[in-house]
């Protein structure tokens, strides 16, 4: 029944994902084309400084209240006043760097847009108890609806403006009404509500867990988006909103699959801490399955990005193909990353992810300094190659801790990764007949499709059989229900 349970709330939550980044692609296609890539580097620029604060927000607290065990309204309560009291300081503290920022990169437009779309910190504030709730008790039906209003109402706001000609605004406010209307919904649908207590112990003891994920988290953000503020410092607007597009499109995919298993495996392996063999079974499913469904989508988008932004975004948006390819490599792994991080978690070690990231982002930070003077697209390569050596990283604590090695999570991978590249090399040939994009992408998605599904059931792929082993449980047992 549990297992049921953590697959049904996974299904819902790749549903909700997959809702609301289907909705945010289109509006993405539809506002590429209308508006300038100056206008989506400036808007980059600003967005990176957001996501820094985003972290004391998200990170931290909210996971501490999904790891511990008895966690009640106190808790939850001393956190919701607390998340507000910081999501302010922190509003008040973007609002008055807003023209140091501005002076700092010789925009001065910056100052108003950095002023109006930090008010996402205090929406975010103000939900971020209600996501740690609706994790902790496995509710992930609720984000399923409050992410998908969000994204569509931001959808509707964003384009509307565009066509009028609002240009950089028109992405300002489809942000910060995606938040806001997410935000409403989510109170609506989950019953908690804060209650009239606050307890200092409470929160210190939720702290002494939950600060060193949010080191962890504000250091893996500040090097992840560092890149960025280099290129809008050392480079152009256009350099950065062809290196910010080439993320956008396999970064869209993963978070579908990234965090749908993320969001359920963290509660899910927490209530199994104390069964370490149990907490390595979930880790090797993990791995195995996001991998399978993340690795030939990975390697088919990169196959296929010349003619997809040609069709869909127009050739003014092909300078950004080497950096979508790039990107696709680097996140065909992420299943290793966060499998592994989420059983450090899990096991309630988080002094040793906090070890880890240190460590990560000291070899990013150096390969930042070497390759930043040859170019953004060295900076990108950099970032392939610390990204792979951080799955070694990531993954070697857990050698101890649950006897699952990186050797093991390779060995474990690569029948899909061989399976994935095979599929990956037909599918490049079809480039080679002439045809034009549309048929030529037609064609790629139909081989690749044929090839991984046949491939998968010759070579007895594990993962294959075990998604449709589910799927069909779950019909059954729909079916039986029915009846």
């Amino acid at each position: 029944m549990e297992n049921k349970n953590v697959i049904s709330n996974l299904i819902w939550r790749f549903m909700e994902r997959c809702g609301a980044q289907g909705v945010t692609f289109i509006v993405s296609i539809v506002l590429a084309r209308l508006l300038d890539p100056t206008v989506y580097g400036t808007v980059a620029l600003v967005t990176v400084f957001t996501t820094i604060m985003q972290v004391f927000v998200d990170s931290g607290m909210g996971n501490a209240l999904i790891q511990k065990k008895d966690a009640d309204d106190l808790d939850f309560s001393s956190v919701f006043y607390f998340n507000i009291i910081v999501c302010t300081m922190l509003y008040l503290l973007m609002f008055i760097a807003a023209p140091f920022i501005a002076s700092f990169y010789k925009m001065p437009e910056l100052t108003s847009i950095v002023r109006v779309l930090s008010l996402v910190l205090i929406i975010s504030g103000v939900k971020n108890v209600q996501q740690a709730y609706v994790s902790r008790n496995m509710l992930f039906k609720k984000f399923f609806f409050s992410t998908l209003g969000g994204t569509i109402g931001a959808a509707i706001v964003g384009i509307v403006m565009a066509y009028m000609g609002y240009g950089v605004w028109a992405l300002v406010a489809q942000m910060l009404f995606n938040t806001l209307i997410d935000t409403i919904i989510l109170w609506i649908t989950v019953k908690w509500r804060p209650k009239m207590m606050f307890s200092f112990s409470r929160l210190k003891s939720l702290f002494s867990y939950g600060w060193k994920l949010l080191v962890s988290a504000l250091l893996d953000t500040v090097y992840n988006d560092l890149r960025q503020l280099i290129i809008g410092k050392m480079y152009s607007s256009d350099d950065l909103a062809f290196y910010n597009q080439g993320k956008k499109f396999p970064n869209l995919i993963v978070t579908n699959i990234n965090t749908s298993i993320d969001s359920v495996l963290l509660p899910t392996m927490s209530k199994e801490q104390d069964d370490s063999e149990r907490v390595k079974q979930m880790t090797r499913r993990a791995i195995k399955t996001s991998t399978y469904l993340m690795m030939p989508i990975m390697i088919g988008l990169a196959v296929c990005a010349e003619p997809l932004v040609s069709l869909i975004l127009t050739d003014k948006w092909l300078p950004c193909v080497p950096f979508l390819r790039i990107f696709c490599i680097t996140y065909a792994f992420y299943p290793i990353h966060t499998a592994n991080l989420n059983a450090i978690k899990a096991m309630g070690r988080s002094d040793l992810f906090l070890k880890l990231e240190i460590i990560k982002k000291i070899v990013g930070l150096a390969s930042i300094v070497i390759t930043m003077w040859f170019g953004v697209m060295a900076m990108a390569y950099s970032l392939l190659v610390t990204s792979l050596l951080s799955q070694i990283i990531n993954s070697w604590p857990n050698k101890k801790l649950l006897n699952y090695s990186y050797i093991d999570q390779l060995k474990d991978i690569l029948p899909q990764i061989c399976l994935s590249l095979m599929m990956g090399a037909i599918a490049f040939l079809v480039q080679f007949i002439g045809l034009n994009n549309i048929l030529t992408l037609l064609i790629q998605i139909i081989i690749s499709v044929v090839v991984y599904i046949w491939g998968s059931k010759i070579f007895h792929i594990d993962s294959y059989k075990y998604l449709i082993d589910t799927v069909k449980g779950i019909f059954n047992k729909r079916k039986r229900k029915e009846a």
